[in-house]
């Protein structure tokens, strides 16, 4: 495996150097990574139908964990947009989503349905051993049509956990809508060179599992690789207008600050 730094297309502008992490992960692959703090992930459909399901920890306590409900809840917001907050369950910020192609290029700091791309989950999670074998026939991690669920499971144990650590996931590229009957819709890919962008404001860990979202309605198992790089970077800090967008998202930076400085961390 060769190193991050050798990758031989960086972001356009970066300096190779401050790579920490690049690889491409094939459909119905998986990957994870532990990253610091202050670092930009961005995650990237190279062929159109990618699904990147992602959870985050906390390295030094990985029992706070990405909390779905939290994010949408506090957030008030199901959609995923620029400055959406992925929450952990002690209102903490994990990350911070930064930019979304289908959306814009730079950060939004009041996320609305308006800003939101429709093309990213954070309602249903990723699909299960037990669905993907009704459905295609096998939905073991060494199969031709795994299951994201499978999938962690692998990435976990990679990082001392276990399937009783795996919350429910967030989805990007393969987008679901919920009507005002509360019908799930689903919209599909968000296109070939589509990418989300991410910064961690804790010291992370990362697992991704890039498989067939559980309501894609396609009768074949479909699934194209997903480019993810990693570079060093800052978090957000109390001067930037992500602080004070909400009232609900001013509370949980302040509460990963408090955290951060009694553990001696910046």
């Amino acid at each position: 495996m060769r190193p991050a730094t050798a990758w031989p297309a960086p972001p356009a502008g970066l300096d190779a150097d401050r790579l920490v992490w690049a690889e491409t992960v094939a459909g119905g692959g998986y990957t994870q990574k532990v990253l610091a703090r202050g670092t930009t992930l961005r995650l990237t459909d190279l062929a159109g139908d990618a699904c990147a399901h992602v959870l985050l920890y906390n390295v030094d306590q990985p029992f706070e964990r990405l909390n779905v409900a939290d994010t949408v809840k506090v957030q008030w917001q199901v959609y995923t947009a620029p400055g959406q907050l992925l929450l952990s369950d002690q209102g903490r910020v994990l990350a911070t989503v930064m930019a979304d192609s289908a959306v814009a290029d730079s950060v939004v700091a009041d996320s609305s349905v308006a800003d939101a791309s429709g093309r990213h989950d954070t309602l249903f999670g990723t699909s299960t051993a037990a669905r993907n074998t009704a459905r295609y026939g096998d939905g073991s991690a060494q199969g031709p049509t795994p299951a994201g669920r499978e999938l962690f499971a692998l990435a976990a144990a990679k990082n001392g956990l276990t399937r009783r650590d795996l919350p429910p996931s967030v989805s990007y590229f393969q987008g679901v809508t919920v009507d005002a009957d509360g019908h799930p819709g689903f919209t599909g890919s968000a296109g070939a060179g589509a990418s989300v962008t991410l910064r961690t404001e804790m010291p992370v860990i990362v697992l991704i599992a890039n498989t067939a979202h559980p309501l894609d309605d396609r009768p074949e198992f479909v699934s194209t690789p997903l480019e993810v790089l990693a570079w060093a970077d800052t978090p957000t800090m109390p001067d930037d207008p992500l602080w004070t967008a909400s009232p609900e998202g001013r509370r949980a930076f302040v509460n990963t600050a408090d955290y951060l400085a009694a553990r001696g961390l910046k």
